[in-house]
């Protein structure tokens, strides 16, 4: 689509604002105007800057199903279940609004908290009975990440205890950028071979894990009422490499410099002759990071497969640089620095070998007015295209909370596309972010409730739905 674009030029991710008043405007003016071209020929699934006055009928669209995302503080760090009253009333109040079921994250940070292979389930065994007295359907993220909640958060799920201890004596467990400064939230993907962890390598770290689960909650699995397990495969439980989130830390560049990557970095470049590859920017440094990342998640999706092979369908999280996207679909820095130096088409090529589903989170989805840069509806249409292309599956999940019409309907726009020639072209489920006392209110749950409604159509249409009494 169009021809590659030139990004050398942008590589540096204060160039375009450093550049005089007149070019500036000159190149806004020409993304713009390459924006509206890709638009008209690239857009197969539209996201529309407003919504249509009139209602839309979905009493004749498929059935997506409903998941909403359980806050991360209903386990606390011993594996207990918090509040289990509390939280018994607002999942049957939940049920009575007709959710399909709920995402459980299993904190990898909480179970195997306080030595290797020591793990605590009772929490969990507790929470997962009552799911399954409600009749209410499991996602199952596997979060092999820490977690800092927002400011109105006071929740916060370390790595294990024993990995900080690691830590303390060996740095570069951790990812690393070239000038030293380190992101501690998950471990480095140079360790996925190296048995730096008392004795087990990454891989086997998360593998043990992973089959502990699969053993303790074998009923859930032979019920059928866990139908997901995401799969962590790095920073916030997301493919892609820790330093992607705003812009002030683009010049850190690609996190790859703990002793591990970089080595593996530094004999690749050897074999390959490329004698830039520790240049800020350099080409194969870019491609290489790109490659690892791949190899990483080939690496845990496959030995998560042999673990859940009889639990159905895996999926992996991606996230999407909204605020950086280029009209040409070329990548752009946000991209890059995540490790997404060919896009995102091998990423999702990936996925589809291990009939893995793709869980995206979309954040807000009408083009921002800044400088005519930012073009998150370009994106999500790029990724959602490109993932029914290769026969991968979607799961939409919102970024942001959502109680509102407008927030509803553009996510119904998104999950069940207008275009009748596209029918295939729509969400397989949807993970609402997330349950809250916000969205129990009384006016706020039956607007929740209609939104279920919608993303239910046939099979709600053929039900005797009973609307919730506000």
């Amino acid at each position: 689509m169009g021809t590659y674009w030139d990004h050398e030029r942008f590589r540096n991710e204060n160039s375009i604002w450093n550049l005089d008043k007149k070019r500036r405007e000159a190149i806004n003016r020409s993304f713009a105007k390459m924006s509206r071209a890709c638009r008209s020929f690239e857009y197969r699934t539209h996201v529309p800057d407003h919504i249509e006055t009139d209602e839309r009928d979905f009493s004749d669209t498929p059935h997506v199903p409903v998941y909403v995302v359980l806050p991360p503080g209903v386990i606390n760090i011993e594996c207990e279940l918090v509040d289990d009253e509390r939280l018994l009333s607002q999942l049957k109040t939940l049920k009575t609004v007709n959710v399909d079921g709920v995402s459980v994250d299993i904190w990898w940070g909480i179970v195997e908290a306080n030595k290797p292979q020591k793990y605590k389930w009772r929490g969990y065994k507790k929470l997962f009975q009552m799911l399954l007295a409600l009749d209410l359907e499991i996602q199952v993220f596997m979060s092999f990440h820490e977690f800092r909640g927002d400011d109105d958060e006071d929740v916060e799920i370390p790595l294990p205890k024993w990995i900080k201890e690691i830590g303390k004596e060996n740095r570069d467990i951790y990812f690393r950028d070239i000038h030293g400064k380190q992101k501690l939230e998950c471990l480095t993907w140079g360790i996925d071979d190296q048995p730096v962890l008392r004795g087990r390598t990454a891989l086997q770290v998360y593998t043990d894990f992973m089959r502990s689960f699969r053993s303790k909650f074998d009923k859930f699995f032979q019920s059928g009422s866990i139908t997901n397990i995401q799969i962590g495969l790095g920073a916030s439980g997301e493919l892609r490499y820790p330093a992607n989130h705003g812009r002030s830390e683009y010049s850190s560049g690609i996190q790859c410099y703990d002793k591990y990557l970089k080595g593996y970095l530094e004999k690749a470049a050897k074999e390959n002759g490329d004698s830039s590859w520790g240049s800020k920017y350099g080409g194969f440094l870019e491609k290489w990071c790109s490659k690892y990342l791949i190899d990483h998640a080939n690496k845990v999706l496959s030995m998560a497969q042999s673990v859940f092979e009889e639990a159905g369908y895996l999926s992996a999280k991606l996230s999407g640089m909204h605020w950086w996207v280029k009209p040409d679909s070329s990548p752009a820095n946000a991209e890059l620095k995540a490790g997404f130096a060919d896009g995102y088409a091998p990423l999702i090529s990936m996925l589809a070998e291990y009939n893995a589903s793709l869980n995206f989170t979309f954040g807000e989805l009408r083009t921002l007015g800044l400088q005519e840069i930012f073009h998150p509806e370009m994106l999500v249409s790029q990724i959602l295209n490109a993932a029914w292309d290769y026969g991968v599956e979607v799961a939409g999940e919102n970024a942001h909370p959502c109680y509102d019409r407008e927030g509803y309907n553009k996510i119904l726009e998104l999950a069940k596309p207008r275009n009748l020639r596209f029918k295939r072209r729509r969400f397989t489920a949807l993970t609402y972010y997330r349950l809250n006392e916000v969205l129990l209110e009384q006016h706020n749950l039956k607007e929740f409730q209609l939104f279920i409604k919608r993303m239910h159509g046939k099979e709600a249409a053929a039900k005797n739905w009973i609307e919730f009494d506000s």
